[in-house]
């Protein structure tokens, strides 16, 4: 993934909270055994654990000769993200139809180092984690190896940790551009308040408030 110095995460809190602010559901992407195939992708949901993701996938998903003969993986996560058109994108003074177009959105990628899960207690230790993270409220039965309803149907899944090596993470939203540019962009995608554009409105307007000018917030670091 190409990231710009302007479209960096300003700092490791930046992604952070954008991920917890999201449902934490990504494309794991796995290298094919045959290198001339294409590798794996599968979207999945995924628990952030310290410096781990916490996965489960079922036992006869085709993923799992792969994975086991990978040293890494990539988890991708996006969201936040909108179509700018041409004409957003003039530059001042110059024909409408001359401007170039482009996509805003967040992502956040972790580079990982997987270690597949067939123990049952450790299935069940992934399994209660997620579901503290994801059904925090409660509602559900104890996920225990020897009870029902979910340890009889542990053999049915497999665990996998994700151990995280390196984060990438990318706000596209048009940070090098000057403040006019950007406020008028904001302006249109609250306007035409389609499919995610409140959401691409709102991580600008908060990158505008945190960078500013571009080049003078270069010139401070």
């Amino acid at each position: 993934m190409l990231i710009h110095p302007w479209d960096a995460a300003l700092e490791p809190a930046e992604w952070q909270n954008w991920l917890a602010s999201t449902d934490r559901f990504g494309m794991l992407a796995v290298n094919n055994t045959d290198p001339g195939a294409a590798p794996l992708v599968l979207p999945t949901h995924f628990t952030v654990a310290g410096g781990e993701l916490l996965i489960h996938l079922a036992r006869p998903n085709p993923v799992w000769p792969h994975l086991e003969a990978a040293a890494e993986v990539r988890m991708a996560v996006f969201g936040d993200y909108a179509y700018i058109p041409t004409y957003w994108r003039a530059k001042a003074g110059g024909p409408d139809e001359d401007g170039v177009p482009t996509s805003y959105y967040s992502a956040v990628q972790f580079v990982c180092r997987p270690t597949i899960v067939d123990d049952p207690q450790g299935k069940a230790d992934i399994l209660t984690a997620q579901l503290a993270d994801f059904q925090p409220e409660g509602g559900h039965a104890a996920v225990a190896v020897d009870a029902a309803p979910y340890g009889p149907m542990l053999s049915g899944i497999r665990g996998v940790r994700l151990q995280v090596l390196r984060v990438d993470a990318k706000f596209k939203y048009d940070d090098s551009n000057p403040v006019e540019h950007r406020q008028r962009v904001i302006g249109r995608l609250e306007q035409r308040g389609h499919g995610l554009d409140a959401a691409a409105a709102a991580q600008q307007r908060r990158r505008l408030a945190a960078i500013g000018e571009w080049r003078a917030h270069r010139g401070q670091e």
